[in-house]
């Protein structure tokens, strides 16, 4: 290397910070980390070969402190550092103080962020450079009623999105006047709390949009290379699910054209280092050359980059750090070639039956897949806690093959092996869209999964009650069998749970709390051992069903059927796991009560671990059913509570602005009679 960057500091957490390590360890480099508080005891730290603190768990306090980073870097000795993407990542003024206190910025100039980095600035350079882009207003006026008169203008349906920043924070689509000021308030509120500029510009929504995307590299010698594209277009609230690349259907010509728009667009600014393109495609008709839109450009390394990585054979980290130490790229635009199809699932932490709400905890179990064709990146290891304090990511898991279809596949059966427990997930959900027809057949676009939302995530028929009753026994059945007399002897007695005791047992009724809810479950002990399971009447489940299949201190996994696991994490939880959907059972404790719950059919509570963003109502307010009460803001997502009934509020109990905790109640309706 040109500059010889010995070492580098990662500006970042989770798992960007763990895959740049990766790829520096491979160059010789030295690592450093800098984490929060709620990151000291993280796999990334763990990884690096020295860490620093930097501050508090709020994002604000520390990954976005821009002056204790730089003094981290001082001390640490760090040649250079990697911004990952997320946080500082496209923030000029970080670049500008890497450079003032002699450091590498591992990214673009800050004059190309600068330029690339609001969005209305950005459609204006693309616009002079010959680039076609979405209609819309770009400009700086942000009254309410000027920007309501823009969408009536434009037409609807319309999209509102934040100038700055990405990742679908401060975005809203909106379909009718009606909705506009109340998307308009909300899109500006988060674009504030995210990246600190409330400005907006509304644009046209095209109709079947197809996100495609151009990865582009340049050095600081001239030279600027396509990388070819990736599709985008499988979004939820315009948050990327499913990437993959190349993009299903494009015609070359089409590929060549948004190839040389995207390097146009790059050359604009002098743009050094890895950078993406971001276009919106009309696909009424299919793709077609004539109609791709430029929307932005993401000045830094994307989370779907192991996609491009896949079809390219390239390391994109380590040609960041190579353009970075001032090296040429090592090709031109007609030595690069597409091998194959490579597809990538973001494995999250959520609630896909729940409103896709986060969901925290410990990991109590994490079994991520492996195989032909199978990449995973990852930053949190089986016992770690998923935390409310940053985006609840778990990992992505990346399929490459010769084929659409064979990519495809893989993913599909790598999903099916991956095994969660403890926070929920969305492994099923995006099993089920990689198997999904449209999505197999190329007729999507980034209302896909809106539209087929309900049969993505399936049909809510209460708790799965077969493992109720396998969670029941293997809880009243694993601390009496531990006591048996063979145990120890290099058997497990429970392999099988035979119900061993010294005079006959009686049925019983076991109390749990599934999900949030009190259930019992009977058990009933045969002659020779066998132990059955039944929920009112109804036998679902027998010790026979059930195998230990894996023991770490202090879980055990077993199986009680076909495709269903369970995790004991202690003697008295379980979570359930059956098509990657989990059911968590407890022993129920009658000295544990949650008060709360006793008349709480008013009671309006968090969802999840957040900040109280904003409240509509005060005591003696009367409400609707279905009415906006409060938004509660967690891991960089906004989520309305809306009033379950029609009454009169009869308490507030929080502040906008305070943390509130998962469950706690916010408000209390007097219910309508």
């Amino acid at each position: 290397m040109n500059r010889s960057l010995t070492s580098v500091l990662v500006a970042n957490r989770g798992e960007i910070a763990c895959r740049i390590f990766r790829t520096a360890k491979r160059l010789g480099m030295r690592t450093i980390a800098v984490h929060s508080d709620a990151d000291r005891d993280a796999m990334f730290v763990a990884q690096a070969d020295e860490a620093y603190p930097i501050g508090p768990a709020p994002a604000a306090e520390s990954y976005l402190r821009i002056d204790t980073i730089i003094a981290a870097a001082k001390a640490s000795g760090a040649d250079c550092i990697h911004p990952g993407y997320g946080f500082l990542s496209e923030r000029a003024e970080f670049a500008e103080a890497c450079e003032a206190a002699g450091i590498v910025f591992v990214g673009p100039p800050a004059s190309a962020i600068r330029a690339m980095g609001l969005k209305d600035a950005a459609k204006a350079l693309a616009e002079m450079a010959g680039v076609p882009v979405v209609p819309g207003y770009h400009g700086a006026k942000q009254e309410p009623d000027f920007l309501r008169q823009k969408a009536y203008e434009i037409g609807y349906p319309v999209l509102i999105k934040a100038v700055a920043g990405g990742g679908g924070k401060g975005m809203r689509r909106v379909d009718r006047a009606l909705d506009f000021e109340a998307a308009l308030e909300g899109a500006q509120r988060e674009a504030q709390s995210s990246f600190g500029d409330p400005r907006v510009l509304v644009e046209k929504y095209v109709l079947s949009p197809r996100h495609v995307e151009i990865q582009v590299f340049a050095d600081a010698h001239g030279n600027a290379v396509s990388l070819f594209e990736r599709d985008c277009s499988l979004q939820r609230r315009h948050q990327k699910v499913i990437e993959e690349a190349p993009a299903p259907g494009i015609p070359a010509a089409m590929r060549d054209a948004m190839g040389r728009a995207a390097v146009e667009a790059a050359k604009a600014v002098g743009y050094v280092g890895a950078g993406t393109v971001e276009f919106i495609a009309d696909g009424r008709e299919g793709l077609r050359a004539d109609r791709f839109f430029f929307m932005e450009m993401n000045t830094r390394l994307q989370v779907e980059h192991p996609v491009t990585e896949a079809i390219t054979g390239l390391d994109l980290v380590e040609l960041q750090f190579r353009v970075a130490s001032g090296e040429p790229l090592p090709f031109r635009q007609d030595d690069l070639a597409i091998r194959g199809h490579a597809v990538e699932a973001r494995l999250y932490a959520e609630d896909p039956a729940g409103g896709f709400l986060p969901s925290t905890g410990k990991l109590w179990a994490l079994r991520l897949p492996e195989g032909e064709g199978i990449r995973v990146d990852t930053g949190v290891r089986e016992g770690d806690v998923v935390t409310p304090f940053y985006d609840p990511m778990i990992a992505k898991v990346i399929a490459h093959g010769a084929t659409r279809t064979q990519a495809l596949d893989r993913l599909s059966a790598a999903l099916g092996r991956t095994l969660i427990a403890g926070p929920k997930s969305n492994v099923a959900f995006l099993r089920a869209l990689c198997d999904a027809e449209g999505f197999r057949s190329g007729a999507f676009d980034t209302g896909f999964i809106e539209r087929d939302l309900d049969a993505l995530v399936g049909a809510d028929h209460g708790p799965d009650r077969r493992a109720i009753t396998a969670a029941a026994l293997a809880l009243v059945e694993r601390p009496r069998n531990l006591s048996r007399p063979d145990f120890g002897r290099g058997l497990d007695p429970w392999d099988e749970l035979v119900g061993f005791t010294t005079g006959p047992r009686r049925d019983t009724v076991v109390p749990l709390i599934v999900e949030g809810e009190r259930i019992d479950a009977s058990l009933t002990f045969a002659e020779g051992g066998t132990v059955t399971a039944s929920l009112d009447g109804e036998v679902l489940c027998d010790s026979r069903a059930i195998a230990v299949s894996f023991k770490r201190a202090p879980t055990t996994t077993f199986t009680f059927g076909e495709g269903a696991t369970g995790i004991l994490a202690d003697d008295a939880t379980a979570f359930m796991l059956t098509a990657g959907r989990q059911t968590r059972v407890s022993l129920f404790d009658p000295f544990d009560v949650d008060l709360d719950r006793i008349g709480s059919g008013g009671a309006v509570k968090a969802p999840m671990h957040g900040k109280l963003v904003a409240l509509f109502v005060a005591a003696g307010d009367r409400v609707e059913k279905g009415q906006r009460l409060a938004i509660v803001e967690a891991m960089k997502m906004e989520h309305a509570l809306l009033a379950p009934a029609s009454g009169a509020v009869a308490e507030v109990s929080a502040e906008p602005g305070a943390q509130v905790a998962e469950g706690q109640r916010l408000i209390t309706l007097d219910i309508d009679a």
